[in-house]
């Protein structure tokens, strides 16, 4: 046996150990390093107004516990209108669910000659075994709904907490960044992070103009149609539609349609007539115009990072996508070499040595029968 085979052994065996134990704590600690990466992007996108408030003679901590005050009032408010909005609706349909019942009762009957009753249908719910297994299966539940809960609370509280220290202590976590890099390093580090702080706050102050476009374009519409609801509901469709990327357009356009379908069946289509209307208008005009300066990345590479968001963090991942992808873009923009594109016109998609085919009928075209006429046919005619 080779002197050094024992010790490579012992190196091989100790290094997948280490790796094993690496990726254990790796798979224990993704709850906490997502959590970590959501505060690190929102301490991002607050840096510009912390910034501001700091320039102006606020310390930074109050400043961050101002800027963070604000944005829980907020959401308390909207959480908290929402919430008395839907528990009004859901006392209404309940008060008014005999009545729809009865209708559908009268013209099943009407229509098919059948002898149906209120009486008969609720007594045959309240009697049956789905209805029985479904409140024991809601009861069992609870538990499990309650530890979500709680959980999902404490997993707000702790990205609350690490946004705050990484805003508050922006500057001692640069400088403690830059001291472990050399001289040479460091500017291009700082650069960097500059690039995410604009391009993050960029897209949250984007976004945010959008959503207060939208949410007053929709809150004229329900007004018209006399909507219940309306400033709720044209925050809600501003908000979801802006902040949920993809689907958040027909999530926020769900809940104004069913409010208003419960006024008249007629005002629901006209409401999503007009939010694919909108739709339009804000992805071919306003939103090229309000982002071109921000978050100027391609709808494709936008709906891609959102894919492979989703793919690897779930829903975080695709809240965070196009924020991550534009600061990626604009750092390898920054670093990355690039040449005078030459005046070739397959370049702008034309075929240059016209041998296209559509280039070739109309040359055959232009020239007549003649130019197809085989040779000799003049003589044979003749």
């Amino acid at each position: 046996m080779p002197r050094w085979l024992p010790r490579a052994l012992v190196l091989a065996l100790a290094l997948y150990g280490l790796f094993q134990l690496g990726s254990w704590a790796f798979h224990q600690l993704t709850g906490l390093l997502i959590n970590v990466l959501i505060a690190f992007f929102l301490a991002l996108a607050v840096e510009p107004a912390v910034s501001w408030m700091a320039a102006r003679g606020v310390r930074r901590g109050l400043g961050t516990f101002v800027v963070f005050l604000g944005v829980l009032i907020v959401g308390a408010g909207f959480v908290t209108l929402l919430g008395s909005m839907l528990a009004g609706q859901i006392i209404k349909i309940v008060e008014d669910f005999p009545d729809y019942l009865d209708s559908v009762i009268n013209w099943i009957n009407t229509h098919f000659h059948t002898e149906l009753r209120r009486v008969d249908i609720q007594e045959g719910l309240l009697r049956s075994d789905w209805l029985r297994n479904y409140v024991q299966n809601s009861a069992s539940g609870v538990l499990d709904v309650s530890a979500q809960v709680l959980g999902g609370l404490f997993q707000l509280l702790t990205v609350a907490l690490f946004s705050f220290y990484f805003a508050a202590d922006g500057p001692r976590l640069r400088r403690t960044i830059c001291s472990l890099l050399p001289p040479a390093r460091q500017a291009e580090a700082l650069r960097a992070w500059e690039i995410a702080v604009n391009k993050t706050g960029g897209y949250l102050y984007s976004r945010g103009l959008m959503a207060l476009i939208s949410g007053l374009a929709h809150y004229v519409l329900l007004e018209v149609l006399d909507v219940p609801y309306a400033p709720v509901l044209a925050v809600w469709v501003g908000l979801v539609s802006q902040f949920i990327p993809t689907i958040g357009t027909y999530l926020a356009g769900a809940l104004p349609m069913l409010i208003a379908f419960t006024v008249n069946p007629w005002y629901a289509l006209w409401v999503l007539i007009f939010v694919v209307i909108y739709q339009q208008f804000e992805n071919y005009v306003l939103q090229p115009k309000l982002t071109s300066k921000t978050v100027d990345i391609h709808p494709a590479v936008a709906f891609g990072s959102v894919v492979a968001g989703t793919a690897l963090l779930g829903a975080v991942g695709a809240l965070i996508a196009i924020p991550a992808v534009a600061t990626l873009q604009a750092f390898l923009g920054a670093y990355v070499k690039r040449y005078d594109v030459t005046d070739d016109p397959r370049v702008h998609g034309h075929r240059g040595d016209g041998t296209g085919l559509l280039t070739r009928a109309r040359r055959l075209w232009s020239r007549g029968p003649s130019a197809t006429r085989p040779p000799g046919g003049d003589a044979e005619g003749s």
